[in-house]
């Protein structure tokens, strides 16, 4: 098989289906990253030439952004292609991936099934690839109009090397699905980055209280800028309409707070209040519903927004104690990819958030430095 685009996605998809068995061509726009996936051992065959290293495979992996997905299919409408190749995506968005592939591919025994791996990591490149990073996440494959199902059947073979959860999804569906619980919450992150960034010269405190959940909230802001751009022109009808409805939810609760004085005990609202006897109330079940159903979801099932596998300890305000503790992991052969020193937190003082590659990892440390004597909880 050949995968197209040998960054994190690509790379870690070439690692994990050559740890696999199968034989692994790479490409990618840059040559030297190319060189580079073949010494890590991600890929067996170098191919410099993408349109002439397509009608050489069976299974072609398109692993690049949104938009150059797009302009990738529009250069095999003319490319030569094995008869019943199945070509197969990692974008984001299904729906306007899926329509375009069925038009270059109609009537030419050539067959799409379009993907969306649900995984990630907060590094990027090849580099941060690795064989283990879609393990346990739901892995969405959406086939296009008329994909028999032997197609479907050799795309699920081809990635099972990765140990993830394949599941199979109308394109629109899977778009109005990610545009709720990814493509939204990236958005309003950014906006309250702005919403502070924008009050800088009010107060500096905004930026020294920026800690703890607000920071936690939005992490997510600090994804790559393009990829999200692109992401949110290709899947705007759907973001745009949550967008309205959250400006139409966050107006209801403005107009509630303005004019809370003004409603009287026992009085029932209209719309997003009917039921609801006073302002006290509406309040509490608005928090109460939402803490309910947030502490039911299943917090070790890996979905659309990127995990991280972090973990907080308290340590003492001494000297060598960062280092005590890094030493203790590395010695139990725990790979810590990051550490943050908090020095203000609304609800824990005086922590370190430590990051890991994968759960194992995470799991692992937690026991490790439990047994130290360590202060350590898992994030909330």
């Amino acid at each position: 098989m050949l995968i197209v685009g040998l960054g994190l996605i690509g790379g870690s998809l070439a690692a994990a289906l050559t740890r696999g068995g199968w034989e692994v061509g790479g490409t990618d726009a840059v040559p030297g990253r190319i060189r580079r996936a073949r010494e890590l051992g991600f890929i067996s065959r170098e191919e410099p030439d993408f349109l002439r290293a397509v009608s050489a495979y069976d299974v072609i992996v398109l692993a690049t952004p949104v938009r150059t997905i797009r302009t990738l299919l529009e250069s095999l409408r003319t490319a030569r292609l094995r008869p019943g190749a199945v070509i197969t995506d990692v974008g984001s968005t299904k729906a306007g991936i899926v329509r375009l592939a069925e038009e270059v591919f109609r009537d030419r025994g050539v067959y799409f099934v379009g993907g969306h791996p649900m995984a990630g990591s907060h590094k990027a490149g090849l580099e941060a690839a690795h064989a283990d990073l879609f393990e346990n996440a739901y892995y969405v494959l959406c086939p296009a109009a008329g994909t028999p199902e032997g197609a479907l059947a050799l795309v699920r073979e081809v990635l099972a090397p990765t140990r993830a959860k394949l599941v199979t999804m109308d394109p629109d569906v899977h778009d109005r699905v990610v545009g709720l619980i990814s493509h939204l919450p990236h958005v309003v992150a950014a906006i309250l980055v702005h919403m502070v960034l924008e009050r800088r010269n009010e107060s500096d405190w905004y930026y020294y209280l920026a800690a703890g959940g607000f920071k936690d909230l939005t992490r997510i802001a600090e994804g790559d800028p393009a990829m999200w751009r692109d992401i949110l022109l290709e899947n705007r009808e759907v973001v745009a309409a949550y967008l309205e409805e959250i400006a139409r939810r966050a107006e209801t609760l403005a107009r509630l707070l303005r004019n809370a004085d003004d409603f009287g005990q026992g009085e029932n609202f209209e719309g997003d209040l009917e039921g609801t006897a006073d302002v006290e109330e509406f309040l509490y079940r608005f928090f109460s519903e939402a803490s309910r159903y947030r502490r039911a979801l299943p917090e070790k099932r890996r979905g659309a927004i990127h995990p991280l596998f972090e973990l907080y300890a308290r340590i003492a305000d001494r000297p060598g104690e960062i280092g005590r503790l890094t030493t203790l992991l590395g010695e139990h052969g725990i790979n810590l990819t990051n550490l943050e020193i908090f020095e203000l937190r609304e609800d824990v003082w005086g922590i370190l958030r430590l990051a890991f590659r994968n759960e194992s990892d995470l799991l692992r440390a937690h026991e490790v430095l439990q047994e130290a004597g360590y202060d350590v909880e898992f994030p909330r």
